[in-house]
């Protein structure tokens, strides 16, 4: 919901301070510049001043204490507006300080609103307008002066710029919370690994990538070995601590380039680009090790060993598919063969024991 007290309520009103401030502060001088020739009344000049300097600020508190800031800061909106169109009339429709007050005001509208807020304040200027002249009298004044134009010409330069700025930081902010949602998108929430459906995605293009480049890369699929009973044993929220070790693990063992996910459960899965299986099993070996001397004071007889499958890559691989089959299937087996080790298919520990002969 928008109208909330510490969300998007507060930071539309902040959003609106700025230009509101500036465009009825500059705008000031030519609603006075216009007037001033029909000689109104003293409350006409106390009222432009407040409305010039007092409300943006009076604007702003109003709309920050509400309980709903944002439908306050729209009331507010519809307040300048009501305002705008009440010079407008005050001024006898002067064409150049008219229309800069109003063009600008919707300007603002548009920004703020839309479409449904530029009608909105239309229908409030033209209230204005009533009032002005129930008040004060109809009237033209057709023909500005030079001192008016030269009135205008702080609002027609420094408002847009103020409204500019405003805008080129709100679309900082939402570039930045884009980013931020898309990264949450392609991570796991508990690990912050990616999760399944991104790592699947970035093997594809691994896979593609080695068939065009010819170059090695290998995969491991890794399970934590008796997942189900540590948390049957020590609770659920020891075996979300046990997931994010084996997560800081990896960070800490895998390069930059090594993409590291969550595949699902207790099950995790890494592609390593540049690598050949030899190499991938010394990483995949340190990082069991290094896993398995963990312990826990407070949990002493809490022990986690991994299983390991690798797969790497060949030109024989049809699809992204089988080559991440190969790898289930050799984790399948060091968990078959008594789990705590790294496994990998049998035609793939032919060619690890001529590249590293005993």
């Amino acid at each position: 919901m928008i109208d909330n007290r510490s969300g998007k309520g507060l930071s539309f009103v902040r959003r609106i301070y700025l230009p509101r401030t500036i465009g009825l502060g500059i705008g000031l001088f030519s609603v006075m510049a216009a007037v001033a020739p029909l000689q109104p009344p003293t409350w006409v000049w106390v009222l432009m001043l407040l409305n010039g300097l007092a409300w943006p600020h009076l604007a702003y508190q109003w709309a920050r204490r509400s309980a709903q800031p944002y439908s306050a800061e729209q009331r507010n909106l519809m307040l300048d507006s009501l305002c705008g169109g009440f010079w407008a009339a005050a001024m006898h429709f002067n064409p150049l300080p008219c229309v800069t007050i109003l063009s600008m005001m919707t300007m603002n509208n548009v920004a703020a609103g839309g479409k449904r807020l530029v009608i909105r304040g239309l229908l409030a200027q033209l209230a204005g307008m009533l009032l002005a002249t129930s008040l004060l009298g109809t009237g033209l004044q057709l023909q500005p002066t030079a001192l008016q134009v030269y009135a205008c010409l702080p609002m027609l330069t420094l408002y847009p710029l103020a409204l500019g700025w405003v805008c080129y930081q709100l679309a900082i902010k939402l570039a930045e919370h884009k980013r931020r949602l898309s990264a949450l998108s392609r991570t796991d929430s508990l690990t912050g690994l990616l999760n399944h459906g991104s790592w699947k995605d970035l093997l594809l293009l691994r896979f593609q990538a080695c068939r065009q480049q010819h170059t090695p890369a290998v995969i491991a699929l890794i399970d934590i070995d008796h997942f189900k009973t540590i948390n049957d044993t020590f609770g659920h929220v020891v075996g979300d601590c046990v997931l994010r070790q084996l997560s800081h693990d990896l960070r800490r063992n895998l390069r930059e380039d090594d993409l590291a996910g969550r595949y699902g459960g207790d099950e995790f899965c890494l592609i390593l680009p540049d690598t050949d299986l030899g190499q991938a099993c010394l990483v995949m070996e340190r990082l069991r090790e290094q896993v398995g001397g963990y312990r826990n004071p407070q949990l002493p007889t809490l022990r986690i060993s991994l299983s390991i499958g690798l797969s790497a890559y060949g030109p024989a691989l049809a699809s992204p598919e089988h080559w991440l089959d190969d790898a289930d299937k050799a984790l399948y087996a060091a968990k078959h063969q008594g789990r705590n080790q790294v496994n990998f298919t049998h035609g793939e520990a032919a060619a690890l024991k001529l590249a590293y002969p005993d």
